[in-house]
């Protein structure tokens, strides 16, 4: 934090975040605001248009939250990185009343917009604390599963990488929904569409002029790039740009894709819904907890939820949309009698709809900590302090990339491995990554109380092919970090070192950790254990849909937010037409 405030061009967007934040919450006038934000070295034109924006906003929000009205036409629950896309698209876009429901606080604070500080937000109030029940096969470790409660969800505590996965993912899912609207050709067009790219122009994969900011890592720490060189030296190809032809084959290595604009993360609320905030048919609560679904018959009514101690009854005349993420969604799902009628009548739930594969099929990316070398002299971690990945085939013979390693700026260890090992402060690491998991876990509740945490079975590491996999990952990324290419930043390999099999299968069980992607629980399809179809409704419900990383069948392969903007498109379009 220190380091931030040495820096004069993060301490002025440090004010002017604190500004506009209080400008939005109707804290500070229009006036003084002005008056602020030039004196912390706003242009006076910037000034007036946040201004302005930022007024009608707060008055807009404020009003609309002191009426809360009985009845809305779209309900969503979460403004995440498909509920934000699809609240903020259906307000501005259409005169429907729009009702946005939030668990978490603002997102106007220091840790979610700057860039270095995403860290601190894990196990901070704006996580929601989840945990894995503690599994065998990791060494009976409960590992941690952070997700985002704030506006903006994950998107708003993440590590900002634009991962829009790989080719072979899309196809799938449309094969698997029979919906041709789900496949590569068709998702490609929606990427293109909403992106305003700043690397290498490739008009064939990447949009220029949309609402979102994506670039590489602007001044990349000089271990970045070496990490590319050292890539190619083991035969992994080096690419311009994460998500362009790299991904429609075999994978290779590039920077990262960021969501940073001058030295700020851009979460998918920034983008999407804070214009819409202004129009009077939107409202934003934050501090809402939904406790479940109003049901009658098959049919969803509305909902309840929580705010304030007060107990809130709202109908929605058209939809409800659930984006409450691939732990949360399910739980309010089987709290409502939506689910697997042994788990309901286990809580004492009277079944609604008969669906078993609701929170079934959980997966969520393995990442290892890690693979760690020690500085010949420490250099600080730059951007999102994960600057360099690489994805690839741990078995020659698969049809796409499983591996998905990524090189961080800092030493990177477990609970168990950090001790063992002892890394000092002055080290680098490339975390070995698995994002094409064999494993399947399990979300069901821990009791009928909606205030109680989901229980999470997530049976890590249960299939042999991923320990395989990752044991493989952890061979290459350790001959990639001791090649030539790296040695002009390495005084030591601080961990694994050349262990013995049986011993490098313990510390994998030890380093496991996740890249905190939890997805696939409602997935979409056309088998028994579908619970949406590929118009992201619930079967067997009416007035219901879900859009978030809950309904991928399986999980894309790389990080989980651009897909979910994906579906949260996907959702608008459909709801729209």
């Amino acid at each position: 934090m220190n380091q931030q405030h040495d820096n004069p061009e993060l301490l002025q967007g440090d004010i002017l975040n604190a500004l506009e934040d209080a400008l939005y919450r109707g804290k500070l006038g229009r006036r003084d605001f002005l008056r602020l934000a030039v004196a912390a070295g706003a242009g006076m034109g910037a000034a007036q248009s946040m201004a302005q924006d930022g007024s009608d906003a707060a008055i807009t929000q404020l009003y609309n939250a002191a009426n809360l009205q009985p009845e809305y036409d779209y309900i969503v629950v979460g403004s995440g990185s498909g509920g934000a896309v699809v609240a903020g698209r259906l307000a501005a876009e259409s005169d429907a009343r729009v009702l946005v429901l939030e668990a978490g606080g603002t997102d106007r604070v220091e840790a979610v917009l700057n860039p270095g500080l995403w860290p601190t937000n894990i196990r901070s109030e704006r996580d929601w604390g989840h945990s894995a029940a503690p599994g065998a096969a990791v060494n009976n470790r409960a590992l941690i599963l952070p997700m985002g409660k704030v506006v903006g969800g994950g998107s708003s505590v993440n590590v900002m990488v634009w991962s829009r996965g790989h080719k072979n993912d899309f196809d799938a899912w449309a094969a698997e929904t029979g919906d041709p609207g789900w496949s590569y050709a068709r998702v490609l067009e929606i990427y293109k569409r909403i992106e305003d790219w700043q690397g290498t122009p490739d008009p064939a994969r990447r949009g220029k002029g949309g609402r979102l900011w994506v670039t590489p890592p602007q001044n990349p720490n000089p271990i970045a790039p070496a990490m590319l060189d050292a890539a190619a030296s083991v035969g992994i190809p080096r690419f311009a740009d994460q998500n362009g032809d790299m991904m429609e084959g075999a994978g290779g290595a590039a920077l990262a894709n960021l969501r940073i604009r001058d030295g700020r993360r851009r979460n998918i609320p920034s983008d999407y819904l804070y214009q819409a905030l202004k129009r009077r048919n939107i409202t934003l609560l934050t501090g809402a907890e939904v406790q479940a679904l109003q049901m009658e018959g098959n049919r969803v009514k509305g909902l309840t939820f929580v705010r304030n101690g007060q107990v809130h009854t709202v109908a929605a005349a058209r939809r409800v949309v659930l984006s409450a993420g691939a732990i949360n969604t399910p739980k309010i799902l089987m709290l409502s009698g939506i689910g697997d009628e042994a788990e309901l009548k286990r809580h004492g739930i009277k079944t609604v709809a008969k669906l078993p594969g609701v929170g079934r099929n959980f997966q969520d990316h393995v990442l290892v900590a890690g693979c760690v070398w020690e500085y010949n002299k420490a250099l600080p971690p730059a951007n999102s302090a994960a600057e360099a990945t690489f994805f690839w085939k741990s078995d020659a013979s698969l049809p796409g990339p499983d591996l998905q390693p990524f090189q961080i700026e800092v030493p990177y260890a477990s609970e168990v491995t950090g001790p063992q090992f002892n890394a000092p402060a002055g080290c680098w690491s490339i975390a070995p990554g698995l994002v094409r998991p064999k494993s399947r876990g399990r979300v069901t509740l821990s009791s009928s109380n909606p205030a109680a945490m989901a229980q999470i079975d997530g049976a890590f590491l249960t299939h042999p092919d991923d320990v395989k996999a990752l044991l493989r990952g952890i061979e290459l990324c350790r001959e990639i970090g001791n090649s030539a290419a790296m040695k002009e930043f390495v005084k030591r390999e601080v961990m694994p070192g050349p262990l013995p099999r049986q011993d490098m299968t313990s510390f994998l069980r030890n380093a496991a950790g996740t890249y905190f992607h939890q997805s696939c629980t409602c997935k979409m399809g056309r088998d028994d254990m579908a619970v949406v179809d590929g118009r992201l409704s619930v079967r067997g419900v009416e007035g219901l849909s879900i859009a978030d990383a809950s309904v991928m069948p399986t999980v894309s392969t790389g990080n989980t937010m651009a897909p979910t903007v994906i579906i949260g498109e996907r959702m608008a379009d459909i709801l729209l037409k």
